[in-house]
């Protein structure tokens, strides 16, 4: 079933609209904006299509709004219990307001929200927590089915007045859980799904287990927009996401790189290569492959389809291009001849 389609900032949601990645920002509001949006700036260049902060105070929602107006990707304000914060998120300028409409005060103050965030053109995420369900859920046998049924409950307000500027989220901190309720949601309604899930852990589990957890819904079909919540800084979690989409053949430009795991037959480092280089070679819009391994086994022969590779072969390092060698000397020359390769190749 074909998603809505729902305007985002100058961002599409859903429908025919490429899944886009998210992240949220992890530190109080205390720094000035301008380094918080050299920070979002940086988020951009690796791939990051929106990214949330949360908004526990009213001042909190000024300032949002204030680094909405200069952001280059959407901003969402995170808001919780207080709908005056809500509201005020909503003047200032953010492009959308992630709320459950269940925890934001009565029926009416939600109401008086989402009519607000229809008179301002704004979106809204509703998100539905496996670990914060309604009172009346909490006991419910089955986690997946307890997520839908909240979410139902959520859809009831929104179609009273008529919203329908929505995405929704059903997470949890289990796979299995997570899957199922996105899967019976995605079954019955066509709003756009954030998915993800709520804490995944620290780098290697939680990128891990939100790689399957990501990969099984939208290889049936199902996500608009994903995030791998991590214990970790946003940039990670950005890199994360963009990896999960271009393996998945989602997301089509953007450097590759394949790079061996070392081993004792190595004369060249890819680990030091990649731990100098890596960042920039990811925030290249160039759709191509780069090859970084250890010694001649795994390159040029086995990295041969890729486009770009160094290598090492003795004392020496081997730069190649399409699989014929290019260049062979001493390491500093050899760095310079494969980002000469790589500024020349237009993918």
């Amino acid at each position: 079933m074909l998603r809505e389609k729902i305007p985002v900032g100058d961002l599409f949601i859903g429908g025919d609209a490429p899944v886009t990645v998210q992240t949220m920002w992890k530190r109080p509001l205390g720094e000035t904006i301008d380094d918080v949006l050299a920070s979002i700036h940086d988020f951009a260049a690796f791939g990051c299509d929106l990214i949330r902060f949360s908004a526990p105070r009213l001042e909190d929602a000024r300032i949002i709004g204030s680094i909405a107006k200069r952001s280059p990707i959407p901003i969402v304000a995170d808001i919780h219990f207080d709908h005056r914060i809500a509201l005020e998120a909503i003047r200032a300028g953010v492009h959308k307001v992630r709320i459950n409409p269940g925890n934001i005060g009565s029926r009416e103050k939600a109401e008086t929200v989402l009519r607000a965030a229809a008179d301002a053109g704004v979106a809204i995420r509703v998100g539905i927590n496996g670990g914060s369900l309604p009172r009346t859920l909490r006991n419910h046998p089955d986690r997946g089915e307890a997520m839908l049924l909240a979410a139902e409950e959520e859809i009831g307000i929104l179609e009273k007045i008529g919203f329908s500027r929505v995405v929704f989220s059903l997470k949890s901190s289990d796979i299995e859980s997570s899957v199922k309720a996105n899967t019976l949601f995605s079954q019955r309604y066509r709003y756009p799904l954030h998915i993800g899930l709520t804490e995944s852990g620290p780098l290697v589990p939680g990128t891990v287990k939100s790689s399957i957890m990501i990969s099984r819904l939208l290889l049936m079909g199902i996500g608009d927009t994903i995030r791998v919540s991590l214990s970790e800084e946003p940039i990670k979690e950005v890199m994360a996401g963009v990896e999960i989409l271009k393996a998945l053949g989602l997301r089509k430009n953007g450097v590759r790189i394949i790079s061996c795991p070392r081993c004792g037959r190595s004369t060249f480092d890819p680990h030091a290569f990649l731990a100098r280089y890596e960042k920039e070679l990811l925030k290249s819009d160039k759709s191509l492959t780069v090859a970084v391994m250890g010694c001649v086994v795994n390159g040029p022969e086995e990295a041969r389809h890729a486009d770009i590779g160094i290598t090492g072969a003795g004392r020496e390092v081997i730069v190649f291009r399409k699989g014929s060698i290019v260049y062979k000397g001493e390491a500093e020359r050899a760095y310079k001849a494969f980002w000469d390769q790589f500024s020349s190749f237009e993918g």
